[in-house]
């Protein structure tokens, strides 16, 4: 019994022991909520074509799109849909292979009032990107180091690709693409029909990538706006079908 006790006096934990264990008890008790608050359903970035083929107007209805489909009541039911009811966007633009810019930092959205803020902050982001070629590659690269960038967490991690032309700048769009999916990022792709009527397929098959990876199609700019609106409902939803047109 003597050997015993004092095996239990030995192993018995000092106060300070005692109090350190309290401390990282404690620690991780305030840790959990922390983590479940950043914890969103997905991840979007947007990249938004500024190459020279897209002039003043079509950037215009391009931007106009992005503004009325983060205030569209579909948005927002597919948001309210997650097991988290939130999402977190940013937003760039972009044209050659180093000519990329933030426009719109990571913003969570939750709700009407969060939808708006990101609705307005796109409304109010001027265009900073005039031309310089149009490297797909390049957008998808600078997309991929949006994601260390953000406070927000999810099991989901989208870059959605929207452009006018083919990738002719950088290295291959599918180079790209293929390093993005093999760190767990999914590409979508929006091409737009106005110049380049095979664009379609060039999305498919070099730049789309990734698990539940699909297309939305715009005709033209002026179809862009629901085209956005079909393409951010299935990406939120995670309910997509391999291509869809606007």
């Amino acid at each position: 019994m003597k050997v015993l006790h004092m095996i239990f006096e030995e192993c018995r934990p000092t106060r300070r022991q005692a109090l350190g264990l309290a401390g990282a008890a404690l620690a991780c008790l305030r840790q959990g909520p922390a983590r479940a608050e950043t914890q969103v359903d997905l991840q979007l970035v947007l990249a938004v074509d500024a190459s020279g083929s897209v002039d003043q107007r079509r950037f215009n209805l391009q931007k106009q799109g992005y503004v009325k489909a983060f205030q569209d009541q579909r948005v927002l039911a597919a948001i309210r849909s997650g097991a988290f009811q939130s999402i977190a966007v940013t937003m760039f633009q972009w044209t050659g292979p180093l000519l990329q810019s933030e426009v719109i930092p990571w913003m969570i959205i939750r709700d009407e009032a969060t939808a708006g803020a990101v609705s307005r902050a796109i409304a109010a982001a001027p265009r900073r990107i005039f031309g310089g070629g149009t490297s797909i590659s390049g957008a998808i690269d600078f997309g991929v180091t949006r994601f260390a960038r953000g406070e927000w967490q999810s099991d989901r991690k989208v870059i959605d690709i929207s452009g006018d032309g083919a990738n002719n700048g950088g290295r291959p769009a599918s180079l790209a693409r293929d390093e993005a999916v093999s760190l767990g990022i999914t590409i979508n792709g929006l091409p737009i029909l106005s110049i380049e009527p095979w664009l379609e397929e060039h999305f498919r098959d070099e730049v789309i990538g990734g698990p539940g990876a699909f297309l939305v199609v715009a005709r033209d700019f002026e179809s862009f706006g629901e085209a956005i609106v079909k393409k951010l409902v299935a990406e939120i939803a995670n309910a997509t079908s391999p291509l869809m047109r606007g």
